[in-house]
């Protein structure tokens, strides 16, 4: 069924699509590109279909594994870099405030108040992701296929190139979004990576024609994709086993003069004014409108323009691998040649968050898409498609219940005639997470490097395999490193709040009394509620009193290594673990798996502060986390089956006595860029 109205063609896409019949020429003076007349053809939108989340074997796949960890008393807030007021306060591309500034919505940093249950479905408040949870078990789902994951050279694996071989698979014009085939990879992205990596400018030009718009200075073809490089956090980092790289690319218009003619200026000067757009950084003499051929599409605060198109390939950790050495990966930053999934955003239409009200998103709705292609419509605007490795390691199109997990991260609120899935957090711009967080200014038009990563290849495979050579930069509203911040409220290097082997080995090492500090470096206690607490509040004590000596910097101020970057046997074993779920094609399960379940699923509360099963069932010390309880009090009311349980997060705690409620963070970097000082 056809879900498109007709009146939703904007006038931004009439412009994409129209000056496609314009002849031209680059700004250099190359010779003209001829074509034909001026046309303006019908749009033509893949076509999906509607599917009730109820048929999944996990109807809540957009509640993401992190968001069901335990906060250690409070002292363990990961929350707030999803669950915020600030963006949504900012008018800022987001109409999702999770953290109390919307009734409806609760506060997601002090509750843990999941959807309302459904009749025929499972609770939204038990912890559907079995890999993360319980990652024996899926040990044994590998064992029964008679696979030894010991016996797998995952060197090798990490540097087999799938990626070519899934694009070779792209139908149509690769300067259209839209493949045009009902193919399984008709909105596979049209980034060619026998293109890549970008030049030194951002920019990815090809030697093939085809591939581009316009031809450049030296002869090679622009192709419209740029590189964005940004800060990351706690979501895909080397210390977790996933890296990315992130391409943007705007309709042809804003690639061209008002004559129609190709100019490269005037397409970074519309790049550079969505950037400001993007960050809330806007200036008066960046006028109401993009230039040139886009003169008449409006430079709106928070909101890319109809037609921009997101690649994200999702790599491999491999620690060899910064760009300089070809034979390993071409890439910087860790990426490895093989990629995990390949990753595609489309604006297909306006949306408004301001004319919407929070507190009316539509969980429970169907969701829109097409499984055979691989995408679905995330109700805000955009198109999600993503592709992911089958047991084979080659990539396929993720069906509706694996892409509902990226609505979970990438959406909004809206409501419609027809209600159609939408989700998202209070922490994305136009459902979008990489342009918020870029460097400013020509740093961040360039590959994700991961803090400019510079393997050092005489390291042993258990030790820091190489240095970052970026500084932290300073959040705008905090004037407080990005990164210390992650530290001090997380104690813990990713959205889960978990420590890896090898930080825990650096840490005890430097956290000494030998070394000024007020007390030794601890390992957790579980004995008992009580000594897990205790050792607990030390670690955060502890780790404050590292980031607020500099500590975590090096001497030239980049952020250390130790903190970033896996040894090498860690960073393998990671993708040997990783690889057991594309053997047995369990990502609705979990796609992150640890050595052991993490410490934060595991139920350490003490009397007065606990909670039981939902069958009433008391918690053992150090027990497995499946399940918190749910309101059952009056079934009449829209709060029945909501979530009840309390993150034991302080909102009256100040920071300087260990608090961690932060309600207005924004995930904006100071301009002009500033780092944190070193010591």
């Amino acid at each position: 069924m056809n879900h498109r109205p007709a009146f939703l063609y904007s006038v931004a896409t009439v412009l994409m699509m129209s000056a496609a019949g314009v002849g031209c020429s680059d700004s250099q003076g190359q010779s003209p590109v001829q074509s034909a007349a001026l046309t303006v053809p019908v749009v033509s939108y893949p076509q999906g279909d509607f599917r009730s989340p109820i048929t999944f074997s996990n109807p809540y796949a957009h509640i993401p594994a992190q968001c069901h960890i335990e906060t250690s008393r409070g002292t363990q807030n990961a929350c707030l870099f999803c669950h915020t007021n600030g963006v949504y306060q900012l008018g800022l591309g987001n109409n999702f405030p999770q953290a109390g500034a919307e009734p409806r919505l609760g506060n997601l940093q002090l509750e843990y108040s999941f959807t309302p249950i459904n009749p025929f479905t499972a609770s939204p408040s038990r912890n559907p992701w079995e890999n993360t949870l319980t990652p024996e078990k899926l040990r044994e789902a590998v064992a029964a296929l008679g696979i030894d994951p010991a016996a797998w050279a995952i060197d090798t694996w990490i540097r087999e190139d799938n990626w070519r071989a899934a694009f070779q698979q792209r139908p149509g014009d690769l300067r259209n979004w839209d493949g045009g085939s009902d193919g399984p990879f008709r909105l596979f992205p049209g980034l060619d990576p026998a293109d890549l990596p970008a030049d030194a400018d951002g920019f990815v030009r090809s030697s093939t024609a085809r591939n581009g718009f316009f031809p450049d200075t030296d002869g090679r073809w622009m192709t419209g994709w740029r590189a964005v490089n940004f800060m990351p956090y706690g979501i895909f980092t080397p210390m977790t086993g996933s890296v990315s790289g992130i391409y943007l690319r705007l309709p042809k218009p804003f690639m061209q003069r008002e004559d129609g003619h190709f100019d490269r200026a005037i397409y970074v000067a519309n790049l550079d004014r969505l950037e400001r757009a993007i960050q809330d950084r806007l200036r008066p003499e960046d006028g109401e409108f993009y230039q040139g051929a886009a003169g008449n599409v409006a430079l709106e605060h928070g909101q890319y323009p109809v037609g921009t198109e997101i690649a994200h390939p999702l790599h491999y950790v491999d620690v060899a691998a910064d760009g300089r050495n070809l034979a390993v990966s071409p890439w910087p930053g860790t990426r490895a040649r093989r990629v995990k999934e390949i990753r595609y955003m489309y604006k297909w239409k306006p949306f408004y968050p301001s004319q919407f009200r929070p507190g009316v998103k539509e969980e429970g709705a169907p969701v829109y898409g097409n499984d055979a292609q691989g995408w679905v419509d995330n109700g805000v605007g955009w198109y999600l498609a993503g592709y992911i490795e089958d047991a084979s390691g080659a990539l396929r199109p993720q069906n509706r219940e694996e892409l509902a997990q990226c609505i979970g991260c990438h959406s909004g609120v809206s409501t419609t005639e027809f209600p159609m899935f939408t989700s998202g957090v209070g922490n994305t711009v136009d459902a979008t997470w990489s342009l918020p967080r870029k460097w400013p200014g020509e740093l961040g038009w360039r590959e994700m490097d991961y803090l400019r990563y510079l393997a050092q290849t005489d390291a042993p495979p258990d030790a820091t395999p190489g240095v970052a050579q970026s500084g932290d930069p300073l959040n705008r509203g905090l004037e407080k490193g990005e990164f210390r911040h992650f530290l001090d409220n997380v104690v813990g290097v990713s959205l889960y709040g978990d420590m890896p082997a090898a930080i825990e080995r650096f840490l005890a090492r430097v956290i000494q009394p030998a070394n000024g500090y007020s007390a030794a470096w601890p390992t957790l206690d579980t004995a008992s509620a009580a000594s897990f607490q205790q050792s607990q509040a030390l670690r955060q004590t502890l780790l404050r009193e590292f980031t607020a000596r500099g500590d975590y910097l090096t001497a030239e101020g980049a952020i250390r290594g130790e903190l970033l970057y896996p040894p090498r046997d860690d960073a393998l074993e990671a993708a040997r673990r990783y690889r057991q779920v594309v053997a047995t094609q369990r990502y609705v399960k979990g796609k992150d798996v640890f050595p052991e379940t993490p410490v934060t699923f595991r139920y350490f509360r003490e009397a007065g502060e606990g909670f039981a099963h939902q069958d009433e069932r008391p918690y053992q010390v150090g027990e497995v986390i499946t399940d918190r309880p749910i309101d059952l009090t009056n079934p009449a009311l829209i709060t029945y089956g909501v979530g009840i349980a309390e993150t034991l997060i302080d909102p009256d705690r100040p920071f300087a006595e260990g608090g961690t409620y932060f309600p207005d963070y924004a995930p904006l970097l100071i301009e002009p860029l500033r780092f944190a000082p070193a010591r």
